[in-house]
């Protein structure tokens, strides 16, 4: 397979993720694919006009489903936006419609690579690209909660004052509402973030905490109501995420994986820290979580599998 990246879906979101890997140099062949082909076209086209300021040689193109044979990855972010006052959840019946007609086209093509979904509820609909294509479930990966993970480090860097790279936090759960901060594994460098918080001299505290993560979890919302949806954000966890597959980094991230046991649970697919590398998920990393943080976890893993009954998938 060729270093060649699928973007399905050229709206705001698949052109975000699209612009920062041209920036970032992430691949060497972009294709892009809408039902709407002149929007795909003019795309590509305004792409090539800036590959003479980008890192790297490119070649970008509009294509169809059978550019998709020989591609390493195809990321779907494709369907139908969040609207203010919706839910992810709220998304669910509409983009999964959506999502069985690109899976069919997909698998039509031949593809054996890596499925990177960004569609939203995006844990539900990472588990039905995998139902629905039949691929190795460690090679349909969802972007999960990278982006939350890296606007609770972005929070917290400003309450301490600290590069965000030197804070390790993450996001765990759904990518929505049920979401927690694992906060028993919260460093800044090499401090835990509780211990520090417990101390009086500190310039975090306790109360902090509770309202960074409550900030985080809604954070999304309020860019809804600001300027109608999110993209930027989520464009460059995505190039994140394709450059740990592409570069074999085995990087660790939140992205939302398959689990088979692992943290007591099965068939579902969830965000936890997750070690990624060019055959996809190497492996879920299975912190021992505080009783609390397990709690919510199981919770949120509760919502998935309660929404995943209702959807009819033949």
């Amino acid at each position: 397979m060729k270093n060649k990246v699928v973007i399905v879906g050229t709206g705001m979101v698949g052109m975000s993720y699209a612009y920062s890997m041209v920036n970032q140099g992430t691949c060497e062949e972009l294709v892009l694919i809408d039902i709407d082909k002149d929007k795909a076209k003019g795309e590509a086209m305004d792409l090539n006009h800036g590959l003479n300021f980008g890192k790297r040689k490119m070649k970008i193109y509009a294509g169809d489903y059978k550019d998709c044979s020989d591609a390493y990855i195809i990321c779907i972010t494709a369907g139908a936006i969040q609207a203010e006052g919706e839910t992810r959840l709220d998304l669910l019946n509409k983009n999964t419609k959506i999502m069985k007609n690109i899976i069919d086209n997909i698998k039509a093509s031949g593809f054996n690579g890596i499925l990177l979904i960004a569609t939203n509820p995006v844990d539900i609909m990472t588990y039905i690209a995998a139902k629905l294509s039949g691929y190795d479930k460690h090679k349909v990966i969802g972007s999960g909660t990278t982006l939350d993970s890296s606007r609770l480090r972005y929070t917290l860097s400003e309450k301490l004052d600290v590069n965000p790279k030197n804070v390790h936090a993450y996001v765990m759960g759904e990518h929505g509402d049920s979401q927690f901060v694992a906060w028993s594994y919260a460093l800044q460098g090499v401090q835990p973030i509780y211990q520090m918080a417990s101390r009086k001299d500190s310039k975090i505290t306790f109360d902090d905490l509770e309202k960074i993560e409550d900030e985080v979890k809604n954070v999304a919302y309020e860019i809804i109501k600001c300027k109608k949806s999110t993209y930027y954000g989520i464009g460059m966890a995505l190039t994140a995420i394709t450059k740990a597959i592409l570069e074999n980094e085995n990087s660790i991230l939140t992205v939302s994986s398959y689990l088979n046991g692992e943290y007591g649970h099965n068939d579902v697919y969830i965000a936890a820290p997750s070690v990624v590398n060019k055959d996809g998920v190497r492996e879920v990393i299975q912190l021992p979580l505080e009783k609390e943080e397990k709690e919510k976890f199981d919770k949120s893993i509760k919502v998935m599998k309660e929404n995943i009954e209702k959807i009819e998938l033949q």
